[in-house]
């Protein structure tokens, strides 16, 4: 066992402190015939290191690899540029952990980080305050709405039809559990922004900004409907985009999520992400998971940062608590801090406003091509194009000539079915944008 450095004098050491003669006994409680036997599995013989390492590099070079295919996916994980600075600074020894430092006498140096990011995301989105950060985007937005019904004391919340599919399933999820009523507000007429008026007696609408489509929603409408039926409006924002439309903060939003990858954080095989969360100044008691404050030692003479506000049920009385979630993703949020560090107001905007021009010259490019864009009205970043030919067949032919083409919508929108979601990012050139066109041009002829 090469990989296991307990010799077996050191296993028989162990299971002699604990009162134990074998490893068996540790397990005399499970039932034999659930036990599997020695021997009965059958594995292939260990390799050494070497040949170890060849077998995973042969089974990963079987993923789609970015680095040999262009990539027009997005639908809420985009492959955008990471400077690096981000990895050399989530790689120092100190940063590597996923979890909230609790330990302020020795985790000064995390707690700023902490503070910054905090600072910087409620600046992003134009709100009083942020958290020290979520799992993910979905699963902040289904926490927020969650907050909305205890400050409402209502128990029904609206979303929008554009909210990210994936996000509405965790939605249901967590109302589910705890006797919610979901209701959804058409959004797939002309123009692909929502209609709220099935949202009477929620405790809030839930929109996305820019939604799902990559359509920009008009956030003063969403901020009526809210008001209309003195629910909160809470908004699921791209923070790349914010860097660049009007932050939802300016339109009156109550809570505002979103998911950070996109800044800092690479794709992955869909993770690991990084919830956003940010409140006005009257809900901060209400807020799920933890936020990071900055402090004065009793004499006034040096700056602190401390865990100021922890409203888990694991740190306060269970029926005061506002949420279960038991850690944050402090790296992730750490790579998204230095990732707006490095960048700056200049350079985030720069970043927006390149991707604008490039889905913009994209749009013209594709539809030339032969495709059309499904939706009227401004977009960021994506867009729905509607195609001849059946848009999963589509990808996979352009797959084969390493084209990551984007999303095909039947599975989510039944309505959508001769349709795909394409993303653009400052990242794709116009070289790129033109070989997709004219590969797209041959595949649907």
């Amino acid at each position: 066992m090469p990989y296991i450095p307990h010799t077996e004098q050191d296993r028989q050491d162990m299971l002699a402190v604990i009162g134990v003669e074998t490893i068996d006994e540790l397990f005399r409680e499970i039932p034999a015939n659930l036990r599997v036997a020695p021997g009965s599995l059958d594995l292939p013989p260990a390799l050494d290191e070497p040949r170890l390492m060849a077998h995973l590099h042969e089974l990963a070079s079987r993923n789609v690899n970015l680095a040999d295919v262009t990539c027009f996916l997005g639908a809420g994980i985009y492959d955008r540029y990471i400077p690096a600075t981000v990895g050399a600074v989530i790689s120092r020894g100190e940063f590597l952990t996923a979890y909230t430092p609790y330990q302020p006498e020795a985790s000064q140096g995390y707690l700023q980080t902490i503070y910054e990011f905090q600072s910087m995301i409620a600046e992003l989105y134009g709100m009083d305050l942020a958290n020290a950060s979520m799992y993910d985007g979905a699963t902040s937005l289904a926490e927020a709405a969650i907050m909305a019904t205890g400050v409402k004391k209502r128990q029904k919340v609206a979303v929008s039809e554009a909210v990210h599919p994936h996000y509405r399933q965790v939605i249901d999820t967590y109302c589910w559990s705890m006797g919610i009523e979901v209701v959804t507000l058409p959004a797939l007429a002309e123009g692909a922004t929502t209609d709220y008026s099935a949202a009477e007696g929620a405790a809030c609408v839930l929109v996305q900004y820019p939604n799902f489509f990559g359509t920009i929603e008009d956030l003063a409408a969403a901020r009526e409907a809210a008001d209309r039926i003195g629910g909160l409006l809470i908004v699921s924002a791209d923070p790349v985009a914010c860097a660049l439309l009007k932050p939802p903060g300016e339109y009156g939003a109550d809570i505002v999520v979103g998911e950070g990858q996109p800044m800092g954080v690479a794709m992955g095989l869909g993770g690991p992400l990084v919830g956003l969360f940010a409140c006005k100044q009257e809900f901060v008691r209400q807020i799920p998971g933890r936020i990071v404050g900055r402090t004065r030692e009793a004499h006034g003479e040096r700056m602190g940062y401390v865990m100021t506000l922890r409203t888990r049920e694991q740190d306060i009385r269970r029926e005061k608590a506002t949420s279960n979630i038991c850690t944050n993703e402090a790296l992730m949020a750490l790579a998204t801090t230095v990732y707006m560090t490095a960048l700056g107001k200049n350079g985030m905007r720069q970043v927006a406003e390149s991707s604008v021009r490039n889905t913009q010259y994209a749009i013209s490019k594709l539809t030339e091509a032969g495709a059309k864009v499904r939706f009227g009205g401004k977009v960021f970043g994506e867009f729905v194009l509607q195609l001849p030919k059946d848009p999963a067949a589509v990808r996979d032919a352009l797959l084969g000539k390493g084209i990551l083409a984007g999303l095909p919508l039947a599975d989510y929108y039944p309505a959508l079915a001769d349709s795909m979601l394409v993303a653009v990012t400052e990242l794709r050139t116009k070289a790129e944008i033109d070989s997709y066109a004219q590969s797209l041009r041959e595949v649907i002829g």
